[in-house]
């Protein structure tokens, strides 16, 4: 087992190189999905080898966490010893649990909370809010909130049409009754800022956020930048690709680049964001210039996987060949340690 049962630990730091020239050249589709599945891998693999480092570093210490029946002479002598390691990594192993049990529980309250806040609305795609704070999110659907059929027609109409010209389409939405992945809500104040075609692009921008489930990216991430911190600047760079994505879907919905564009400048000069970072939201924090400038060129072109050749295909190699080998040194470690106990006791 030796040293390798540390290289999961270190070795997220391949993946970073993909971040950048994954955000510039990827399609944001494809660049979301590749780093949040690094991310998750890096992720599991360096938690892993924390469990691991607890045992090996532990197995000789009185109140050791080995089961009673690994407490024998014989299988002290046979797991590798490290006193300073183990302790370190029980420490480090505490940490990663509260800190992705603090995360994934905020996110699930805040959810509650926006649909809980939604309940007296009648049901459909869209929750449209008499709020004079500008805001537009996507708030995932949830089994244990259906929101009910609740309030008049006439009720949410009104709702939909105090922003102007726009409203045609909102109370279509607010009409319909819903695809079960949850709702767009958006506040009159937000409404008020745009004009007819960009409250369509707004509204463009949300449905593809629901559709393609992409708080499970953000919160995939956000969980394994807890889990390691080597793995956050994938944090920032998956919150910027699932943006880019629903600017995309948006842009090819209205057939309207240009008026997307214009529609998330105005909203990022307004919007105070989302309630949480797992939630995504039309003018998020971040890059916006990037992303107005991107609308304004050609749409990218949906490649699966760049060459070999290419700067962009060499650091997705890269970053692929360290999650392999992060893989290959966690199992290598596991199964090491797995045969040292079953040689040395009667499990």
């Amino acid at each position: 087992m030796g040293v390798f049962v540390f290289l999961p630990l270190v070795l997220p730091l391949t993946a970073l190189p993909i971040a950048r020239l994954a955000e510039l050249h990827l399609h944001p589709r494809v660049a979301t999905r590749l780093l949040s599945g690094l991310a998750g891998v890096l992720a599991l693999c360096s938690t892993l080898c924390l469990g691991l480092l607890v045992v090996v570093g532990t197995a000789q210490l009185p109140g050791n966490p080995l089961p009673d029946a690994w407490s024998d002479p014989e299988v002290r002598e046979a797991v590798p010893y490290d006193e300073i390691a183990g302790k370190a990594a029980m420490v480090a192993l505490a940490v990663v649990a509260v800190g992705c049990t603090a995360a994934a529980g905020r996110h699930r309250r805040v959810r509650r909370r926006a649909h809980r806040a939604l309940a007296g609305l009648p049901g459909g795609e869209l929750a449209v809010l008499t709020d004079a704070a500008p805001y537009a999110y996507a708030l995932p659907g949830s089994a244990a909130a259906r929101l009910p059929d609740a309030g008049t027609g006439a009720d949410a109409r009104s709702r939909a049409g105090a922003g102007g010209g726009g409203g045609a389409r909102i109370r279509a939405l607010v009409r319909g009754g819903g695809h079960g992945r949850g709702r767009v809500v958006v506040s009159t104040g937000m409404l008020d800022c745009l004009d007819t075609r960009e409250r369509a692009a707004l509204l463009a921008h949300e449905q593809a956020h629901l559709i393609g489930g992409h708080h499970r990216y953000l919160l995939a991430v956000r969980l394994a930048a807890r889990a390691n911190p080597l793995l956050r600047p994938l944090r920032a760079a998956v919150a910027y690709t699932t943006e880019r994505w629903a600017d995309e879907e948006a842009a090819r919905v209205t057939g309207e680049r240009t008026v997307v564009a214009r529609a998330i400048g105005k909203a990022a000069l307004v919007s105070r964001g989302t309630p949480t970072p797992t939630l995504a939201g039309f003018a998020a924090p971040g890059p916006v210039p990037r992303r107005v400038a991107a609308l304004l060129e050609p749409a990218p072109t949906a490649v699966n996987w760049p060459s070999m050749s290419t700067a962009v295909g060499l650091a997705v190699w890269t970053a692929a060949a360290g999650t392999l080998g992060s893989a290959l040194s966690s199992a290598n470690a596991t199964i090491t340690l797995f045969l040292v106990l079953k040689a040395a006791t009667p499990l």
